[in-house]
């Protein structure tokens, strides 16, 4: 079997790597990542082309014989590199460009949702400035301002006063701060509660869980600063325990699934669900189109046996009778940054201390942004770095071995959270 994996990130090299370790050793499996990074080398033959290439993935996939494409970003999913892998008779793992709008515009989410009836907050769209900021101040400013369009990440605002949502809206709309992804912005109630996500493969129709997780997007402990792409996560959470997990598929995958298929945009691939518990039950705050990152580094730590014939399940549109076993051990990612991140920062700094903190299948460090500079030496070239990924008995000793080799890892102006998965540790 020939996989191609999409992506250069931690996501990526946690996919490559579970794909590769989880084949029967009398199997032959080649992985191919386009373009890879300093680690997915080891796991992976890396070839030069961007995921946002969608001509050049395409050609590598015929011209390879792949036979099953794993597609890591978002990006090229809203622009339809799943479509055209598709009509070339690849398959594929990743919703068509009509269903990834999901995550391409918060918008159009948020009317699947009111179509659906899936839990969510109060809500409305704008085009104009102003009308959003009255809208923010009819809720005293206790709203989450999102660009309609991706923004990595980092396209919501969470404001709790009436100053902090007009410097948002001004911020996105009038500022351009992430060019045109605020041309629009959904304004919403401000959710209180607990984060979780709830990840999920489709096939269409029928959604197969995987294990409940939970990231940090803040960019500071104690939740504090400007939101990420995520600085950790873990698996599995309190917050998401058997009855729960049912009751999410019931009343949110499967209805989002079942709306999509009925506007004609059956979704094939990785649906994820960012959820935040509330009082009076679980809401969901924004739908992904592909596997979380950094809930993928977590989970493929957990994840036991062979994906890569799940994935081709979902991708050829038929997940019945399809289980997924999981290790009862937990998992925590730990991302190492450059500094500066969300903001700005400098590449290229020297990465020393992995091959020392690496202890086979239970600590992984997982690349996300590295490459290999004209000396072989393996440089940062990318705001979250490392993802530092233990297993472990409890939560506490996954953290704690998580931690200790973070730590064990350095480079210029490095740095990491000290407290992920610390609320959950404690209890």
């Amino acid at each position: 079997m020939r996989v191609l994996v999409v992506g250069g990130g931690g996501r990526e090299h946690a996919l490559a790597w579970r794909l590769g370790v989880g084949c029967s050793s009398g199997d032959r499996r080649e992985i191919i990542c386009a373009p890879g990074n300093a680690g997915i080398e080891q796991h992976a033959e890396c070839v030069a082309v961007q995921p946002d290439d969608i001509d050049g993935i395409l050609r590598l996939a015929t011209e390879r014989a792949v036979d099953l494409a794993v597609v890591g970003p978002e990006a090229p999913l809203v622009e339809g590199l799943a479509d055209r892998l598709r009509e070339a008779g690849v398959p594929t793992l990743g919703p068509g460009a009509k269903a990834a709008a999901l995550e391409g515009s918060k918008a159009f989410a948020k009317e699947i949702m009111a179509w659906a009836s899936i839990p969510t907050a109060e809500y409305a769209v704008f085009e104009e400035a102003d009308d959003a900021r009255s809208f923010a101040r009819e809720m005293e400013g206790r709203v989450a301002v999102k660009a309609d369009g991706l923004a990595a990440g980092k396209g919501v605002l969470l404001c709790r006063s009436v100053e902090e949502s007009d410097a948002a809206v001004a911020s996105l709309m009038e500022q351009r701060s992430l060019g045109a992804a605020g041309t629009r912005v959904v304004v919403e109630q401000l959710l209180e509660g607990e984060e979780a996500s709830f990840i999920a493969l489709c096939d269409g129709r029928r959604v197969l869980p995987l294990a409940p997780s939970r990231d940090h997007k803040a960019a500071f402990d104690g939740d504090k600063g400007p939101n990420t792409g995520g600085m950790g996560a873990f698996s599995p959470t309190r917050l998401v325990d058997a009855e729960m997990e049912a009751r999410l598929v019931r009343e949110v995958m499967e209805p989002a699934a079942a709306a999509l298929a009925e506007q004609g945009a059956p979704f094939q691939g990785v649906l994820y669900a960012g959820l935040m518990m509330t009082p009076e039950g679980p809401k969901v705050l924004e739908f992904n189109v592909r596997f979380g990152d950094p809930e993928t580094q977590p989970l493929m730590m957990r994840v036991r046996g062979d994906l890569a014939p799940i994935l081709f399940a979902a991708a050829k549109g038929d997940l019945s009778g399809v289980t997924m076993d999981w290790d009862p051990s937990a998992a925590v990612c730990v991302v190492l940054a450059s500094g500066g991140y969300p903001g700005a920062y400098e590449k290229g700094f020297e990465i020393t201390g992995i091959d020392e903190m690496e202890q086979g299948e239970d600590l992984m460090v997982f690349h996300a942004g590295t490459r290999r500079d004209e000396d072989g030496r393996v440089v940062t070239s990318g705001g979250r770095v490392l993802g530092v990924t233990a297993l472990g008995a409890g939560l506490g000793e996954a953290r704690r071995r998580a931690y200790k080799a973070a730590s064990g890892i350095g480079f210029t102006g490095a740095r990491f959270r000290t407290d992920i998965g610390a609320r959950e540790d404690k209890e």
